[in-house]
């Protein structure tokens, strides 16, 4: 009963009103984290819809699945406040994930050491780890919810795993496809290796995440982070577009940011706050370079807002910044007009939403933990 729930839950669908205005958004009130309810367009207000009624539930799915039969009802916190001790989610986590990166190189068995060494490289231990603490996490919340118990499942933790995987591999892919030269402060597999070897380490990568998620032999499981990995595929798709219409523009730029980088709701924040720090963070300080979107012809939040203030964005972004002082004209745009703090405005919409989700859940340190993810992803400066 309680997986027909959350299933009925996550496949709900909704139609998209027509499309509206671009949304003005509002800061939050004095003492607010989260602002308070503008009326935002369309575009914005089917995104938020769609991210809150398929991604929260699809995540507790993959973990729920594992820990299911019947429950006799579901609890609502939505207005329970937790009196469990805060801890830091990394330290709460840390248990879990103790040996991560050694288990995940021993999924990426190969026998050519030029490969296997390609295939290590990011698997080094310095990553944040940021998806697979996500997973564990959601993992023991549903656990305790379901019957109070915070151990993770082996199966639970492979999905961690293979999340990881997953998601390196894109990364070695984004690197080809953008020809990044540096990645988490230092320089990216395409550069080292080349192009071609790359491309071959991020296949790789990816058919070892495949073959550990065909051992887990749930089909349901399969099915939902298959689904992550069509989207990843379609969400750089949807990047090398751009629309005309600066309301169907906006709403691709949304879709495009669900499907490339949030398949988690709390992740619409991260990816946001991402585009953020292009216009905000050093390059040191960020660990690549600063206004690389731009450079890449992408128009993000940033760049999409100021855009109502200086119309003349718009032609830079038809032809993707392509003439000479395009980026460097594009990037004052931004910094003289409110489009950054519209976007930082943006996510602490889908961090309010994500919260709001993560509170059905019984009261535990794992789901506060989740919750103070969120808060940290909105502080962040790289």
């Amino acid at each position: 009963m309680a997986l027909r729930w959350w299933w009925r839950w996550g496949a709900s669908e909704r139609r998209a009103p027509p499309l509206g205005s671009l949304p003005r958004l509002h800061p939050p009130g004095p003492g607010s984290r989260t602002p308070p309810p503008p009326a935002p367009s369309a575009a914005i207000c089917h995104f938020t819809q769609r991210c809150s009624t398929l991604s929260f539930p699809k995540i507790c799915n993959v973990v729920w699945r594992f820990h299911h039969t019947s429950i006799s009802h579901l609890f609502s916190c939505s207005k329970t406040v937790s009196d469990e001790k805060y801890q830091d989610p990394f330290q709460l986590g840390r248990k879990d994930l103790k040996n991560l990166y050694e288990d995940i190189k021993k999924e990426l068995l190969v026998s050519t050491a030029e490969l296997k060494e390609m295939c290590d490289y990011y698997f080094d231990g310095k990553g944040k780890a940021f998806r697979p603490m996500i997973v564990v996490l959601m993992a023991r919340a549903c656990n305790i919810h379901h019957n109070n118990s915070r151990e993770v499942q082996a199966s639970q933790r492979s999905v961690a795993i293979i999340a990881e995987m997953i998601h390196t591999a894109s990364l070695v892919h984004d690197d080809v496809i953008d020809d990044a030269n540096s990645r988490r402060g230092k320089m990216t597999v395409n550069q080292i290796w080349g192009e071609r070897k790359a491309v071959l380490a991020g296949d790789f990568i990816l058919s070892a995440a495949s073959v550990a998620l065909a051992r887990i032999g749930n089909t349901a499981i399969i099915s939902v982070l298959t689904q992550v990995i069509e989207d990843l595929v379609r969400g750089e798709f949807l990047q090398l577009g751009c629309k005309e219409n600066e309301n169907e523009r906006f709403a691709h730029y949304l879709e495009k940011t669900f499907k490339k980088t949030a398949s988690l709701i709390a992740n619409s924040c991260k990816a946001l706050i991402d585009d953020v720090l292009d216009f905000t963070s050093c390059a040191d300080h960020l660990g690549k370079p600063t206004a690389a979107d731009l450079k890449l012809g992408l128009a993000t939040g940033p760049v999409l807002f100021a855009c109502q203030q200086f119309p003349e964005m718009n032609a830079m972004i038809m032809r993707r910044f392509s003439k000479p002082g395009d980026v460097e004209r594009a990037r004052k745009y931004v910094l003289q007009s409110d489009g950054v703090q519209q976007t930082t405005y943006l996510a602490q919409r889908y961090c309010h939403e994500a919260t709001r989700e993560i509170r059905k859940l019984r009261p535990s340190p794992e789901r506060e933990a989740l919750i103070q993810l969120t808060e940290m992803v909105l502080t962040r400066d790289k």
